[in-house]
């Protein structure tokens, strides 16, 4: 049993070593150890996923000393989930990338490039599992160096510029995180997220405005990382400029673990009692309320087809935050949910545009037109994700919608139910066209042939995997819902 609890620490020393040992080995055999490293931590967290769900949650001791001296990770049914949701999501966008990395990254770069991938993924799962607030703070410095390294590596004017901009402004949220912890440490004497709570309870009361400017500062460090609308203007550049497989990545994984740190920090450091008192998740509802519009607005008025979906991810992180900031139990499960269904999209979707892109050599939306005659399953696959984002039922995108407007009504706020209805219909308006014009579009489908374009099987494996496990959690939506469920 104690091995079992061991693997999210050993999944991260895994990446980590495997990792190094790109930069020594042959260059020839980096993407096998890639793979093999990447689907041994997938096997890994499917074992340990299994153990969570039948023997429930633990705390596990990083190394001999208990906290508050030493480390500890603390893994519920959640952590299990989004561990495994990582680990699937990451081997798949890689394996993808092994096909298609010689287009977008130099030869040369190849093997540091899969080095961040190994390293990201472990800072991520870092930030997921761990119960210490420092220990966070530094897997969420490594994620943020890496997601660096990931869009700069493409070495293209833009990318480097988006990844300066993205440095900057992670830098910043970096910093608020901080000095958050700062801010707290003072009062608590520790930094495990248990033990805060409990130091908190004792002398809350005499602290007030430290304890409100700790949390403002979580709140927007973290919301920086993690795009919120207001916070979210490195987001579209770094997304749309990187490498396809780093797309898929950061918009599917990189933006979710702060946001989860930061659900974590609420429920489990500072306790949901105090934060409600505090006034804080009114302003988190707002600014998803904004963010679901907005994002969609901007997303409608995009030329580029990445660019587009970057805009998109801001809104979906929109719904996030709305989760969180409705301030019931049921809310903050949807979202976690939305979390799930929203990386198995977004990461298929970033795949699918950056083939069609290197297939028509461009990256304008209006020329897309006629693409489905000349790649109709991958254009067959877009629209399942875009069916999903859009909210049409049994997909994850619909499941989360229409339990967010139950968790709405629940909260008695049942007027911004309508705010997700439009945000649905915003949705529709800037997929839609790509799916019509894609299939039905004539102004540029004269000398186009029928599936010319199509993708090689190979590379179809992992968007034909991706999209079904889409589908797999929008059917099993209520049992994957009941897990979380009762973490809270």
């Amino acid at each position: 049993m104690d091995l079992v609890r061991s693997i999210p620490l050993l999944s991260i020393l895994i990446l980590f070593i495997s990792g190094f040992l790109f930069i020594i080995i042959n260059k020839k055999n980096t993407k096998k150890l890639s793979a093999i490293s990447l689907f041994l931590v997938f096997i890994l967290m499917c074992v340990h996923f299994i153990y969570v769900y039948k023997y429930g949650s633990y705390t596990y001791r990083v190394g001999h000393f208990d906290a508050p001296i030493g480390i500890t990770f603390f893994i519920s049914n959640t952590e299990a989930i989004i561990g495994l949701l990582f680990s699937v999501v990451t081997l798949l966008i890689c394996f993808y990338s092994y096909f298609i990395i010689k287009n977008e990254v130099n030869i040369e770069k190849q093997n540091l490039y899969y080095l961040l991938i190994n390293v990201l993924l472990a800072s991520l799962l870092g930030i997921v599992f761990t119960n210490d607030l420092f220990n966070a703070f530094v897997f969420l410095e490594i994620s943020a160096l890496t997601s660096c390294g990931i869009i700069a590596v493409k070495d293209s004017k833009e990318s480097i510029k988006a990844t300066l901009k993205y440095l900057i402004l992670s830098s910043l949220g970096s910093g608020l995180v901080l000095m958050g912890i700062a801010f707290l440490y003072p009062l608590t004497g520790v930094l495990d997220m248990d033990m805060c709570q409990q130091a908190i309870m004792n002398v809350g009361e005499s602290y007030n405005r430290l304890i409100l400017i700790s949390v403002c500062l979580f709140t927007i460090g973290l919301g920086v990382k993690s795009a919120m609308f207001g916070l979210h203007t490195w987001l579209p550049d770094a997304h749309s400029s990187a490498p396809t497989a780093s797309s898929a990545i950061l918009s599917a994984l990189v933006i979710k673990p702060p946001v989860i740190l930061l659900i974590k920090i609420y429920y489990r450091v500072f306790g949901i009692s105090l934060i409600k008192e505090i006034g804080i998740l009114d302003v988190l509802l707002v600014f998803g309320l904004v963010g679901m519009i907005a994002g969609s607005i901007f997303a409608l008025n995009q030329k580029e087809v990445k660019r587009l979906i970057a805009y998109s991810s801001i809104a979906q992180m929109g719904y996030i935050f709305y989760g969180i900031g409705l301030g019931n139990k049921f809310g903050v499960v949807i979202s976690i949910f939305h979390i799930i269904g929203h990386a198995l999209t977004k990461s298929t979707l970033f795949l699918i545009v950056g083939a069609m892109i290197h297939k028509t050599g461009s990256k304008y939306i209006k020329d897309l037109k006629g693409i489905g005659k000349e790649m109709p399953i991958t254009l067959g696959l877009f629209t399942i994700c875009s069916l999903s984002m859009v909210g049409i039922p049994i997909l994850p995108g619909f499941v989360s919608k229409w339990k967010l407007s139950l968790a709405t009504i629940e909260s008695g706020k049942i007027y911004l139910v309508g705010v997700i209805l439009l945000s649905s219909l915003l949705n529709v308006a800037y997929y839609f066209p790509i799916i019509i014009n894609g299939f039905f579009g004539e102004e540029n489908i004269r000398n186009k042939v029928y599936k010319s374009k199509e993708l090689k099987k190979a590379k179809m494996i992992p968007l034909t995997i991706l999209t079904f496990l889409i589908v797999l959690s929008g059917i099993f939506s209520l049992q994957l819902i009941n897990l979380i469920n009762i973490d809270f």
